[in-house]
């Protein structure tokens, strides 16, 4: 069978996400590079693979999947282990509250297209890192709460889920934008805990990024 390929930016936070979802699954893909700075993704020939010229993309199969969360809901549907979403509804519905609060509620604020906007509305750097810091900080306040009743060494209890997929790249960004992060020692926690697994190790930006990045 024909590896799936990636299409992945080596820093977006969504391609980070299914990078974790692959290796904790097990899966070898083949990664196909879009330079969002060079704006890659809006080229035809990637929109033909996906329309709304945003990465990832994971073709695999025949079909091509799009949004993060939807390409690791897919994986845990097809590939049984390790669990990353709970079977049970009540459960369930806790994991995705807290995918969900950094998916739709911090990440998309704070995305590379919405950060180039604010540059083209003529926001000072300065004031673009401090809007950054800002809904980071305001959405991990409300998940540190949500998780910390049941929590245990990850966001719920004691193996990663897709809460702690979506976790780890945001807290990524949060030092690399130098936010404060004391007041949230319960993502802290399952932060620590999830980067020393191999899986997520593997997958960090640092590890994938191409050598011009790097350099």
């Amino acid at each position: 069978m024909t590896q799936p390929i990636l299409y992945d930016y080596w820093r977006s936070s969504a391609c980070y996400r299914v990078r974790i979802a692959l290796n904790l699954k097990g899966v070898a893909y083949e990664a196909a590079p879009v330079n969002l700075l060079a704006d890659e993704q809006m080229a035809d020939a990637y929109k033909d693979a996906n329309p709304q010229g945003l990465v990832p993309a994971l073709a695999i199969g025949g079909r091509v999947l799009t949004q993060s969360l939807a390409i690791v809901e897919w994986l845990d549907a097809t590939h049984a282990e390790p669990k990353l979403i709970p079977a049970d509804p009540d459960d369930r519905a806790h994991v995705m509250a807290m995918a969900l609060a950094i998916a739709c509620d911090i990440h998309p604020l704070n995305n590379l297209r919405v950060l180039k906007h604010l540059a083209r509305l003529g926001i000072d750097q300065g004031a673009r890192d401090d809007w950054y810091r800002h809904w980071i900080a305001e959405g991990f306040a409300g998940l540190e709460a949500l998780a910390a009743p049941r929590a245990g060494r990850f966001l719920f209890g004691d193996a990663p889920s897709l809460a702690d997929i979506c976790l780890v790249p945001q807290m990524y960004n949060a030092r690399r934008l130098e936010t404060p992060l004391d007041a949230y020692p319960t993502l802290l926690r399952a932060d620590a805990a999830a980067t020393a697994l191999d899986a997520f190790a593997a997958a960090h930006p640092d590890r994938v990024a191409p050598a011009a990045a790097k350099g």
